[in-house]
């Protein structure tokens, strides 16, 4: 189609989209509600989100897209979906979505800007880079980007740019870093059993994570279990949350205490004889030594640590205890803790105590991301990877902006970035250092996105980014087991461009366009891929949609042995030394206080623990309707929610004076901030619940909870501790007087 029937059609889709109630979380949606004349398009949900939903689009003879829908022919994904993606057409069709290259005209943030060319908007991101090359290095270069899409092609292709052209390295620590070691530290690798066990077992302990709002499938799997097998949902979180709701075990404990837990269930096991002597003797490293460590362990001292009772701690051992074919489903949540990894170690070698390990629907599985062995070497320019460029975290963007000399590696400073797939002004901890180091008059920022974020509105440079169903991509699962085809199913609007265009012509700017991986299409490169990968090609998941990559059952099971060098199971993890998934390069070493891991699962108060100028633990969770930042700017995400607010125990609301819609103000030493109150027994005392993740500006006073979030690094191998925050609860005397007189 022509640029002006393009940009008409797109509008009309504007003007004419008719927004569809929320799906229910457990009916799927069958293809029969398709209209007669439409198609359907085949494709992959491309958020941050381990579920990797197999997806089916109706596409209008005109080319738009209407309904979207799990595909029902998909053994994971069951023609379900979260409610959020089902109505993404309210996303794609947005009237603030971004639709030309624009360039500041006024001071930063103040929200003006003139339209400019494609060409003359890589010129000028292309010149900027030469001249901060010039004048401070390669390494004054940081190329920012993460997971707004988790499509390989349009995610990765920067890191091609980065490593052709030298820039300053980029370490991915926020979110998967504490779970990930954890898990490695106990099994080896990053797998476990199949996650459509979760619907043949007997019990299934969801564990710190919110699967109703976040991972929908879980769900799916353990709901089948429970109505064809009679099984038990046991769920592990932090306060009543709607994956709470559906439990017939509901265990809330104190923030950063998971690992307490943990610890008297295995004392219980090896107590009451549940634990299986024969399975560890011939699968583990030292159960002799974990049994002899695990005696003062008891349900009493885990009650005093997790404000669980000693019966609700028994009840649950005993559950697992004599349920054989018991599958625990491990989440990111209770990771997110300055504990994460040693809790995340703690909650898997339950299942090594019990021997679950042995029985289909048993074990513990966090993600299966080890399993697919894609070769992303050439995709992000591997073999031009110089290891003496310095590396830089992620989630310390704040300190690296602001000019800490250990964040930048005691080397020059970051005058030039490019962010794809993210919005570190909102997202990234410490958002009052964040907020002014992107302030910085010599910092030059070029943001490319879909919409106007308040990342894009401090950037001196925003292009438009196309959606997910308007190019090629690949995609993995790490909640199941699935790589999947996302291909270009619509036009995009005539005005926007794809990740790889814009590194594509940054490379031929930038003089590196004929360096290895440059070049080639989406659709060229995912086959290139595929074919170092030792997969089908391009045209054969075209035609089957997806490719099961499941081990055996031996091989997800460790039948065979774990995958440390001694096959063994680790009780007595290497926290300094052994590999896993994302560990830091030699260059930053290990992180966080490291010294004070356990040699055994134990509880560890690195977190931040309450005191009386902080009496209270602060979660930043997430909410049903948004994914990150994204969703935020659709209407009836934003309606669903409601505010920005601050779940308070009535108890702490009452001590306090505050009630329910007070503004109230929350605060520790990385800054304060106004919300409402939102008083509910769905929290314990002492605990505060915020779910988001809302725009700042939706808050009263244009900041957001991550003022309130740090970034120092988790212990051992780096993470962001984004639940585990101390702080104090003030009702807001100002508005108060002003409302009740």
């Amino acid at each position: 189609m022509n640029s002006r029937h393009g940009e008409f059609l797109w509008l009309l889709a504007v003007q004419a989209l008719e927004y569809t109630n929320a799906m229910n979380i457990a009916t799927p949606i069958h293809a029969k509600s398709s209209k007669p004349d439409n198609r359907v398009g085949h494709t992959a949900c491309p958020h941050d989100c381990p579920s990797t939903c197999a997806l089916e689009v109706d596409i209008s003879e005109d080319g738009l897209i209407g309904r979207v829908r799990g595909a029902n022919d998909h053994s994971y994904t069951s023609g379900v979906i979260c409610a959020k993606v089902a109505r993404y057409a309210e996303r794609l069709y947005h009237p603030d979505r971004l639709m030309h290259p624009l360039r500041r005209a006024g001071a930063k943030g103040a929200g003006q800007w003139q339209q400019i060319s494609w060409d003359d908007a890589l010129d000028e991101i292309a010149e900027a880079f030469v001249k901060a090359e010039a004048r401070d290095g390669s390494e004054a270069i940081w190329p920012y980007f993460y997971a707004g899409t988790m499509g390989w092609v349009q995610r990765d292709s920067i890191d091609r740019l980065r490593h052709a052209k030298r820039y300053s390295g980029f370490f991915s620590s926020i979110c998967t870093n504490p779970a990930w070691t954890g898990f490695t530290m106990a099994t080896g690798t990053l797998r476990g059993p199949d996650p459509r066990e979760m619907g043949r077992t007997d019990c299934v302990v969801i564990w710190g994570t919110n699967a109703v709002s976040t991972q929908v499938n879980v769900m799916t799997h353990a709901i089948k279990s429970r109505k064809e097998r009679g099984a038990k949902i046991v769920v592990i979180d932090i306060y009543d949350n709607p994956t709470m709701k559906q439990a017939d075990m509901a265990l809330i404990v104190r923030p950063g205490t998971d690992a307490a837990l943990a610890c008297a269930v295995m004392h219980i096991a090896f107590r009451d004889g549940h634990a299986d002597h024969d399975y560890m003797a011939r699968y583990a490293d030292d159960p002799e030594g974990l049994e002899a460590h695990l005696k003062t362990k008891t349900p009493q001292w885990a009650a005093a640590i997790t404000g669980l009772s000693v019966e609700e701690i028994e009840a649950f051992a005993s559950l697992v205890g004599t349920t054989k074919k018991t599958f625990f489903r491990l989440g990111y949540g209770f990771t997110r803790q300055r504990n994460g990894a040693v809790a995340m170690h703690a909650a898997a070698s339950i299942a090594t105590v019990l021997g679950s390990w042995q029985y289909e629907g048993g074990g513990a599985f966090h993600s299966n991301s080890d399993i697919f062995r894609m070769n992303s070497a050439e995709l992000t320019g591997r073999s031009m990877k110089d290891a003496d460029i310095r590396m830089l975290d992620q989630s310390q963007i704040g300190r690296v902006l602001t000019g800490d000399a250990v964040a930048l590696r005691h080397r020059g400073p970051v005058t030039a970035m490019l962010i794809q797939n993210t919005n570190p002004a909102n997202i990234a901890p410490e958002q009052r250092l964040v907020r002014r180091g992107f302030a910085r008059n010599d910092l030059f920022v070029a943001v490319h996105e879909q919409f106007m974020t308040e990342t894009a509105e401090i950037a001196d440079i925003v292009i438009p980014a196309t959606m997910f169903v308007e190019h090629d991509d690949i995609y993995r699962a790490g909640g199941q087991n699935h790589i999947l085809l996302g291909p270009k199913l619509v036009e995009p609007p005539p005005t926007v461009r794809t990740n790889l265009f814009v590194i594509e012509e940054l490379a031929k700017r930038l003089g590196v366009a004929d360096r290895p991986g440059f070049g080639f299409t989406a659709r060229e490169m995912v086959d290139r891929i595929l074919e170092s990968s030792g997969l089908p090609d391009y045209d054969h998941f075209l035609e089957h949609k997806w490719f099961d990559r499941q081990p055996a059952f031996e091989e997800a099971h460790y039948l065979n042995g774990f995958a440390h060098p001694d096959g063994k199971f680790h009780f007595r993890p290497d926290w300094i030394n052994q590999p896993a998934p994302n560990k830091p390069p030699v260059s930053i070493g290990a992180l966080g206080p490291h010294a004070a891991l356990p040699a055994f699962p134990d509880q560890v108060d690195v977190i931040e623990v309450t005191d009386p100028e902080h009496p209270f633990r602060l979660a930043t969770s997430p909410a049903r309707n948004f994914l990150n930042s994204s969703f935020s700017e659709t209407k009836t995400s934003r309606q669903k929610e409601g505010r920005p607010e601050v779940m308070v125990n009535p108890a702490d609301a009452e001590a306090n004076g505050i009630a329910h819609g007070d503004l109230v103000r929350i605060g520790n030493s990385r800054g304060d901030l106004r919300l409402h109150a939102r008083i509910t027994t769905e929290v314990k005392f002492g605990v505060l619940i915020a779910e988001g993740l809302w725009p700042n500006k939706a808050h009263v006073d244009g900041e957001g909870i991550n003022v309130l979030t740090g970034a120092d690094p988790v212990a051992p191998y780096g993470g962001a501790a984004v639940h585990d925050n101390k702080v104090w609860l003030r009702k807001d005397a100002a508005w108060c007087s002003r409302n009740h007189g």
